[in-house]
Protein backbone atom coordinates (compact mmCIF):
# COMPACT_ATOMS: atom_id res chain seq x y z
CA UNK A 1 0.00 0.00 0.00
CA UNK A 2 1.21 3.34 -0.93
CA UNK A 3 1.07 6.09 1.81
CA UNK A 4 1.21 9.88 0.52
CA UNK A 5 4.64 10.58 1.56
CA UNK A 6 5.73 7.35 -1.12
CA UNK A 7 3.47 9.24 -3.70
CA UNK A 8 5.10 12.25 -3.22
CA UNK A 9 8.30 10.27 -3.84
CA UNK A 10 7.25 9.12 -7.19
CA UNK A 11 6.32 12.80 -8.29
CA UNK A 12 9.90 13.87 -6.38
CA UNK A 13 11.71 11.25 -9.06
CA UNK A 14 10.13 12.38 -11.63
CA UNK A 15 10.90 15.80 -11.57
CA UNK A 16 14.66 14.39 -10.42
CA UNK A 17 14.37 12.86 -14.11
CA UNK A 18 13.79 15.73 -15.74
CA UNK A 19 16.58 17.70 -14.07
CA UNK A 20 19.13 15.25 -13.58
CA UNK A 21 21.78 13.69 -16.82
CA UNK A 22 19.97 10.37 -17.82
CA UNK A 23 22.20 7.79 -16.45
CA UNK A 24 22.21 9.07 -13.03
CA UNK A 25 18.58 9.67 -13.21
CA UNK A 26 17.88 6.46 -14.27
CA UNK A 27 20.05 4.87 -11.54
CA UNK A 28 17.67 6.46 -9.07
CA UNK A 29 15.55 4.01 -6.80
CA UNK A 30 12.53 4.97 -5.40
CA UNK A 31 13.98 5.59 -1.65
CA UNK A 32 17.12 7.02 -3.11
CA UNK A 33 14.34 9.69 -4.48
CA UNK A 34 12.71 8.87 -0.74
CA UNK A 35 16.01 9.81 0.97
CA UNK A 36 16.76 13.07 -1.11
CA UNK A 37 13.25 14.18 -1.17
CA UNK A 38 13.78 13.50 3.04
CA UNK A 39 16.85 16.57 3.05
CA UNK A 40 14.97 18.80 1.19
CA UNK A 41 12.90 21.69 3.31
CA UNK A 42 9.75 21.13 3.99
CA UNK A 43 6.93 23.01 2.19
CA UNK A 44 5.07 25.92 3.25
CA UNK A 45 1.97 26.74 2.66
CA UNK A 46 0.73 30.42 3.41
CA UNK A 47 -2.59 30.34 1.54
CA UNK A 48 -5.19 27.72 0.08
CA UNK A 49 -5.08 27.33 -3.25
CA UNK A 50 -8.02 25.64 -4.18
CA UNK A 51 -10.64 28.45 -5.20
CA UNK A 52 -13.79 29.99 -3.13
CA UNK A 53 -12.65 27.88 -0.36
CA UNK A 54 -12.26 28.46 3.70
CA UNK A 55 -9.71 26.58 5.87
CA UNK A 56 -11.27 26.57 9.25
CA UNK A 57 -8.07 26.32 11.49
CA UNK A 58 -7.52 25.80 15.24
CA UNK A 59 -4.47 25.38 17.12
CA UNK A 60 -3.66 24.60 21.06
CA UNK A 61 -6.28 21.88 22.21
CA UNK A 62 -7.54 19.25 22.41
CA UNK A 63 -9.38 21.12 25.43
CA UNK A 64 -13.09 21.87 26.75
CA UNK A 65 -14.55 23.92 23.88
CA UNK A 66 -13.69 21.25 20.87
CA UNK A 67 -16.52 19.45 21.01
CA UNK A 68 -19.20 22.47 20.92
CA UNK A 69 -16.91 23.62 18.03
CA UNK A 70 -17.18 20.20 16.22
CA UNK A 71 -20.98 20.46 16.99
CA UNK A 72 -21.47 24.19 15.30
CA UNK A 73 -19.76 23.30 12.21
CA UNK A 74 -22.09 20.52 11.85
CA UNK A 75 -24.73 22.87 11.31
CA UNK A 76 -23.38 24.81 8.36
CA UNK A 77 -21.82 21.01 6.98
CA UNK A 78 -18.68 22.79 7.25
CA UNK A 79 -15.32 20.79 7.80
CA UNK A 80 -12.23 22.42 9.79
CA UNK A 81 -8.54 21.29 10.49
CA UNK A 82 -7.36 21.06 14.08
CA UNK A 83 -3.92 21.47 14.90
CA UNK A 84 -3.08 19.99 18.02
CA UNK A 85 -0.59 20.01 20.96
CA UNK A 86 0.37 16.93 23.17
CA UNK A 87 1.16 18.82 26.12
CA UNK A 88 0.27 22.22 25.89
CA UNK A 89 -3.14 23.48 27.80
CA UNK A 90 -4.10 19.91 28.94
CA UNK A 91 -1.88 16.24 28.11
CA UNK A 92 -3.54 15.05 25.12
CA UNK A 93 -3.90 11.56 26.51
CA UNK A 94 -6.34 12.13 28.86
CA UNK A 95 -9.88 10.00 28.63
CA UNK A 96 -11.39 13.37 27.89
CA UNK A 97 -8.64 14.68 24.94
CA UNK A 98 -9.18 11.03 23.91
CA UNK A 99 -12.87 11.40 23.17
CA UNK A 100 -12.52 14.84 21.74
CA UNK A 101 -10.46 13.86 19.20
CA UNK A 102 -12.19 11.14 17.99
CA UNK A 103 -15.38 12.94 18.19
CA UNK A 104 -13.44 15.39 15.58
CA UNK A 105 -12.07 12.52 13.61
CA UNK A 106 -15.14 10.58 13.10
CA UNK A 107 -16.65 13.61 12.15
CA UNK A 108 -14.52 14.34 9.18
CA UNK A 109 -12.77 16.76 10.54
CA UNK A 110 -8.77 17.10 9.67
CA UNK A 111 -6.16 16.48 12.90
CA UNK A 112 -2.65 17.95 12.20
CA UNK A 113 0.32 18.58 14.74
CA UNK A 114 1.22 21.43 16.67
CA UNK A 115 3.98 19.50 17.68
CA UNK A 116 4.05 18.85 21.97
CA UNK A 117 4.62 21.63 24.00
CA UNK A 118 4.19 24.65 21.67
CA UNK A 119 7.81 25.46 21.62
CA UNK A 120 8.98 27.85 19.54
CA UNK A 121 10.76 25.87 16.55
CA UNK A 122 13.61 28.61 15.90
CA UNK A 123 15.25 28.05 19.53
CA UNK A 124 15.02 24.39 18.91
CA UNK A 125 18.03 21.83 18.26
CA UNK A 126 17.12 19.17 15.16
CA UNK A 127 16.96 16.88 18.06
CA UNK A 128 14.79 18.46 20.04
CA UNK A 129 12.30 19.66 17.44
CA UNK A 130 12.13 16.12 16.33
CA UNK A 131 11.36 14.78 19.69
CA UNK A 132 8.55 17.49 19.77
CA UNK A 133 7.13 16.09 16.45
CA UNK A 134 7.35 12.72 16.81
CA UNK A 135 5.77 12.36 20.33
CA UNK A 136 2.82 14.42 19.37
CA UNK A 137 2.58 11.84 16.03
CA UNK A 138 2.93 8.63 18.31
CA UNK A 139 -0.19 9.99 20.62
CA UNK A 140 -2.27 10.57 17.44
CA UNK A 141 -1.12 7.47 16.10
CA UNK A 142 -2.21 5.40 19.70
CA UNK A 143 -5.43 7.57 19.83
CA UNK A 144 -6.74 7.82 15.79
CA UNK A 145 -4.42 5.87 14.12
CA UNK A 146 -3.10 8.30 11.98
CA UNK A 147 0.08 9.93 11.49
CA UNK A 148 -0.72 13.78 9.99
CA UNK A 149 0.73 15.12 6.86
CA UNK A 150 0.37 18.29 7.86
CA UNK A 151 2.05 20.47 10.81
CA UNK A 152 2.20 24.39 11.91
CA UNK A 153 4.66 25.76 14.06
CA UNK A 154 3.75 27.48 17.58
CA UNK A 155 3.43 31.01 16.68
CA UNK A 156 4.09 30.50 12.80
CA UNK A 157 7.76 30.51 13.57
CA UNK A 158 10.02 28.51 11.76
CA UNK A 159 13.52 28.63 9.97
CA UNK A 160 15.67 26.42 7.55
CA UNK A 161 16.71 24.27 10.05
CA UNK A 162 12.90 23.10 11.59
CA UNK A 163 12.06 22.77 7.37
CA UNK A 164 14.61 19.91 6.83
CA UNK A 165 13.59 18.47 10.18
CA UNK A 166 9.47 18.69 9.20
CA UNK A 167 10.55 17.17 5.55
CA UNK A 168 12.39 14.42 7.55
CA UNK A 169 9.27 13.67 9.28
CA UNK A 170 7.66 13.44 6.01
CA UNK A 171 5.32 16.85 7.05
CA UNK A 172 4.96 19.87 5.26
CA UNK A 173 4.28 22.84 6.88
CA UNK A 174 0.93 25.04 7.11
CA UNK A 175 0.38 28.77 8.30
CA UNK A 176 -2.44 30.99 7.48
CA UNK A 177 -3.48 34.04 5.56
CA UNK A 178 -6.18 35.14 8.29
CA UNK A 179 -5.49 35.29 11.50
CA UNK A 180 -8.78 35.76 14.17
CA UNK A 181 -6.43 37.73 16.82
CA UNK A 182 -8.12 35.58 19.38
CA UNK A 183 -4.83 34.58 20.91
CA UNK A 184 -3.42 38.09 21.16
CA UNK A 185 -6.25 39.18 22.85
CA UNK A 186 -8.74 40.59 20.66
CA UNK A 187 -12.20 41.09 22.28
CA UNK A 188 -14.93 38.71 20.61
CA UNK A 189 -16.71 41.79 18.57
CA UNK A 190 -13.11 42.77 16.92
CA UNK A 191 -12.86 39.42 15.79
CA UNK A 192 -16.11 39.07 14.10
CA UNK A 193 -15.53 42.45 12.77
CA UNK A 194 -11.91 41.10 11.11
CA UNK A 195 -14.20 38.45 9.81
CA UNK A 196 -16.62 40.29 7.96
CA UNK A 197 -14.46 42.40 6.86
CA UNK A 198 -12.37 39.37 4.85
CA UNK A 199 -15.63 38.14 3.74
CA UNK A 200 -16.25 41.18 2.27
CA UNK A 201 -13.31 41.61 -0.10
CA UNK A 202 -14.09 38.40 -1.36
CA UNK A 203 -10.50 36.59 -1.23
CA UNK A 204 -10.16 33.81 -3.77
CA UNK A 205 -9.54 31.76 -0.28
CA UNK A 206 -8.99 32.02 3.04
CA UNK A 207 -6.88 30.24 5.48
CA UNK A 208 -7.58 31.05 9.40
CA UNK A 209 -6.28 30.63 12.21
CA UNK A 210 -8.22 30.09 15.41
CA UNK A 211 -7.80 29.30 19.03
CA UNK A 212 -10.22 26.34 20.50
CA UNK A 213 -8.91 27.47 23.62
CA UNK A 214 -10.96 30.67 24.04
CA UNK A 215 -14.41 29.90 24.62
CA UNK A 216 -15.38 32.93 23.14
CA UNK A 217 -13.87 31.95 19.72
CA UNK A 218 -15.75 28.93 19.84
CA UNK A 219 -19.03 30.15 21.28
CA UNK A 220 -19.56 33.34 19.78
CA UNK A 221 -17.32 33.97 16.89
CA UNK A 222 -17.17 30.71 14.97
CA UNK A 223 -20.84 30.91 13.95
CA UNK A 224 -20.97 34.59 13.06
CA UNK A 225 -17.83 34.06 10.80
CA UNK A 226 -19.37 31.13 9.61
CA UNK A 227 -22.58 33.00 8.69
CA UNK A 228 -20.26 35.69 6.96
CA UNK A 229 -18.33 33.47 4.69
CA UNK A 230 -21.22 31.51 4.03
CA UNK A 231 -23.03 34.29 2.62
CA UNK A 232 -20.41 35.16 0.07
CA UNK A 233 -20.47 31.40 -1.10
CA UNK A 234 -17.46 29.88 0.26
CA UNK A 235 -17.25 25.99 0.94
CA UNK A 236 -15.60 25.35 4.35
CA UNK A 237 -13.03 22.37 3.82
CA UNK A 238 -10.51 21.10 5.50
CA UNK A 239 -6.41 22.34 4.86
CA UNK A 240 -5.98 19.53 2.36
CA UNK A 241 -8.64 19.98 0.38
CA UNK A 242 -8.79 23.75 0.32
CA UNK A 243 -4.77 22.72 -0.69
CA UNK A 244 -5.96 21.12 -3.72
CA UNK A 245 -6.02 17.33 -2.74
CA UNK A 246 -2.97 16.64 -3.71
CA UNK A 247 -1.70 15.49 -0.55
CA UNK A 248 -3.72 13.34 1.70
CA UNK A 249 -4.38 14.60 5.39
CA UNK A 250 -2.42 11.64 7.02
CA UNK A 251 0.77 9.89 5.95
CA UNK A 252 -0.25 6.65 7.14
CA UNK A 253 -3.34 5.08 9.04
CA UNK A 254 -3.70 1.91 11.11
CA UNK A 255 -5.89 0.50 13.44
CA UNK A 256 -5.38 3.09 16.95
CA UNK A 257 -4.41 1.25 20.43
CA UNK A 258 -5.72 0.00 23.09
CA UNK A 259 -5.24 2.80 26.20
CA UNK A 260 -2.21 1.34 28.41
CA UNK A 261 0.46 2.68 31.12
CA UNK A 262 2.08 4.56 28.02
CA UNK A 263 -0.76 7.06 27.42
CA UNK A 264 0.78 9.85 29.62
CA UNK A 265 2.21 13.48 29.25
Amino acid sequence: MFTTSRILAFSFLTTLASALPAKIAESLTEDEAWSLMKRAPATVYTACSAPKTVAITFDDGPYTWNTDIVNTLAQYNAKATFFVNGNNYECIYTPENEQRLKTAYAAGHQIASHTWAHLDWTTLSSDKLTSEMTLTDTALVKILGVKPAFVRPPYGKYNEQSREVAAANGQSIVIWDFDSGDSVGESAKNSEQDYQKIANANPPSILTLNHETYENTAKVVLPYALDALKAKGYDFVTVAECLGGTTGPYQTTTTPAARDSTWTC
